[in-house]
């Protein structure tokens, strides 16, 4: 099974990078945080053997061509080891943090993908550009904007969803699904997987063509943290968002939403972290010695994919990551 895992900012990014290619990672991905989202990668891409994935790049604020850009520049310096992994965020974030909009966010995923699949097509076969939807236009590419052919051809891209609708609309357009870290082995199986499917049979695609690449919160028993509390944070944040609600609701947890959001705008975030029982954390999250951890990650995923990324809520020391992976090898 091959593994990927974080990369948690720019500054040690490099040094991250060889440390995690030595400990078995096949690759690396950033997430759209506190620092920018493609920058690391930039840096990790002098790493050799190793793939690199935005995981994810929040789309809807940004614009295809600028997208399109950063990917083509990522997919030459991995030497063709880049996946484009894109995202929606939720209506708050999108309308309140990035001042961005964020109506109809599945139609606008669809056609962000045909945008970016148009404009590559452009810089590598020379056709005209004329992609003309709703919500993106771009019908000029003069020469001195054109990169030329990829000698790797263009990044695959892949969509992280959660709801059955994305998730079917992920299938029918992308390359692969980024299943979001929020997640369990029966949300996966009676909800993820189905809608999958859907999505595959109305676009007439093969499951072969497709990826489904599962990311698992993981969480190594500390002396600092014998009782993973930040990790029961990590998921009452989760869990008080109302589009995470699906996945609580599949154990029959999801009155459990509306009372973590309410005490999410009490600032009550500590508090919190005790509604998380341990039901909830190792149903949710990969807990426990490291031979529990990767015991809990082959059995969710396994028949499923052979390519897993995992959330750490802190970096993992390296011997210990080394473990996991050998584990799952």
């Amino acid at each position: 099974m091959k593994v990927m895992t974080a990369l948690f900012g720019p500054t040690d990014a490099i040094e991250r990078a060889e440390l995690l290619r030595e400990a078995g990672a096949s690759g690396v991905f950033t997430f759209e945080g506190p620092f920018d989202v493609f920058t690391p990668l930039v840096l990790a891409s002098t790493v050799k053997g190793l793939d690199v994935m935005s995981n994810v790049a929040i789309a809807l604020p940004r614009n295809p061509i600028q997208l399109a850009h950063q990917a083509n520049d990522l997919q030459l310096l991995t030497e063709g080891r880049f996946t484009l992994g894109l995202g929606t965020q939720i209506r708050a974030q999108i309308e309140k943090r990035y001042g961005a909009e964020f109506d109809r966010p599945v139609a606008r995923m669809k056609e962000m993908v045909g945008a970016l699949r148009a404009i590559f097509a452009t810089w590598n076969t020379g056709e005209r550009l004329d992609f003309r939807g709703e919500y993106y236009r771009h019908t000029l590419m003069t020469p001195t904007f054109v990169p030329g052919p990829n000698p790797f051809g263009p990044p695959p891209i892949y969509l992280g969803a959660l709801g059955p609708r994305l998730t079917r609309a992920t299938a029918e357009v992308a390359d692969g699904l980024l299943v979001m870290p929020f997640g369990s082995k029966r949300f996966l199986q009676e909800t993820t997987l189905p809608a999958v499917r859907e999505g595959l049979t109305a676009a007439g695609r093969s499951e072969d063509d497709f990826a489904v690449v599962p990311e698992i919160i993981v969480s190594v028993g500390s002396e600092k943290d014998p009782d993973h509390t930040s990790t029961r944070m990590l998921l009452a944040f989760y869990g008080s968002t109302p589009a995470y609600r699906p996945v609580l609701d599949a154990h029959g947890w999801g009155d459990l939403q509306p009372e973590l959001n309410t005490m999410s705008k009490q600032g009550r975030w500590q508090e919190m972290a005790t509604l998380i029982d341990d039901e909830i954390l190792h149903t949710i999250a990969a807990c426990g010695t490291l031979a529990e951890v990767a015991a809990h990650i082959r059995d969710r995923v396994e028949g499923v994919s052979d390519r897993i990324c995992l959330y750490q809520p802190g970096p993992i020391a390296v011997d210990a990551l080394a473990e996991i992976v050998d584990a799952l090898s």
